[in-house]
Formats: structure tokens, sequence, C-alpha cells
């Protein structure tokens, strides 16, 4: 089954096109890695489909509905998540960052402090909740921020280069979470170089080159 699908996906810079894309397809619980040469546009790519960047859109569907992009839709701002490869932090607690989501969607206490719960223990971060996110390494802030897109049960992830600015321990600790999220049901698109992520098994591969998509 298909959650999102666009007949045409166009983006430009002024007189110049980034990419123009046709027949883009995403299908329910699959998991993809984007990939590309710095400056392809696979960032901007993600940001077009989570509504944080403009883009000309033909044919949108999502789940199964006819959609326009301008306004973006609420069902997909509700079902769709991006987290950057440089996660934006409030300078409150680890604990308040992974619930922010769940009080705008006005959740209930009790489901928001057991999901919080459940989250912090799955990212490694329960020795941390209390603690100022400002003061984290990347590596733990790239966790909370899985966390925290987790905690909403999305049926997209859009995770822009999760590993691109860590290394050894860091790096695969962030790594050993993906194949979980992928389990989870919901479909992921990773944006990345990282050969352990392009090389996770049952993951497929978009390449973004000279503005087209090529599947492999």
């Amino acid at each position: 089954m298909t959650l999102l699908s666009f007949g045409r996906l166009h983006k430009r810079f002024g007189a110049q096109t980034l990419f123009d894309l046709e027949g883009l397809q995403v299908d329910n619980a699959s998991a993809y890695v984007l990939t590309g040469v710095n400056g392809a546009g696979k960032s901007t790519l993600l940001r077009a489909l989570a509504g944080l960047a403009p883009a000309e859109a033909s044919d949108v569907r999502f789940d199964g509905e006819a959609v326009q992009l301008k306004p973006y839709p609420q069902a997909m701002r509700d079902a769709i998540v991006y987290v950057h490869q440089h996660p934006v932090m409030f300078s409150t607690s680890v604990e308040d960052n992974i619930a922010y989501g769940l009080k705008v969607r006005r959740a209930p206490a009790a489901v928001i402090r057991a999901a919080v719960a459940e989250a912090v223990e799955w990212a490694g971060v329960a020795h941390l909740r209390g603690s100022n996110p400002l003061t984290l390494s990347g590596g733990e802030k790239q966790r909370v921020a899985l966390a925290r897109a987790r905690v909403l049960k999305p049926r997209l992830m859009l995770l822009d280069e999760p590993t691109a600015s860590l290394d050894g321990e860091a790096r695969e600790q962030v790594i050993a979470l993906i194949p979980d999220l992928i389990r989870s049901g919901a479909s992921v698109i990773i944006a990345c170089h990282d050969r352990d992520l392009i090389n996770l098994p049952g993951v497929r591969r978009m390449k973004l080159r000279d503005g087209r998509l090529e599947y492999r």
C-alpha cells in the first residue's frame, strides 16, 4: 500500500532547478535510504516532504486521499516527523524535550509520563532525563531527537544525516536505534552517506543525481 505519492515534485532556487521528480512514491511500513552528493538536494527534499520547505507539486496523494501541499495538510503534519542532523533543543530538560510534541497534541498527562519513561530507556538516556539538553554531546542530542520523534508514533519519519557529525561509540549508539524504528511499522527515509545505514537489511536505496531519483 502507498502512503505518500507525487505525480511530480519540483523545487527551484531562482532560475535553477534543484530537483524535478516524477512518480515519487513512499510505501507504508517501508524503509529507504536517500543518497547523493553534497548539494544534490537531499535535505531539501526531506524538508519539502515534511512541509518545511516550499516546492511545486502535482497529483499528491496521502493515505489514498488527494491532497495539496499548500497549505500543508493537517493529516500529513500529524503523521510525518522530520529529524534534523543538528536537532534544536529547548533549554529545559531532556524529559521536557521528549514530551513537547505530546503536550502540543494535548495528550493526557499519564500518557505523556508513560511514553517519556519508555522513550528515555529506549534511547539510552534515562540517566539524562533531568539534564539541560544544551549540555549534551552530539550523539546524546541525536538520540533524544529520535526519542522525541518516536513518541509521536509517526507514519513517516524523515531522518536527515543522523550520523553525519558523529563517530565512534556515539555513531554506533544512534545506528543501533534505527532498525527498531524501521520495525515499528512506520515508513522511514534516511538521507545519509553512512555505509552502515545504507546496508541495513530490507532498506531500499534512492539516489538523487542531477535532479532526478534513481532507484537501486
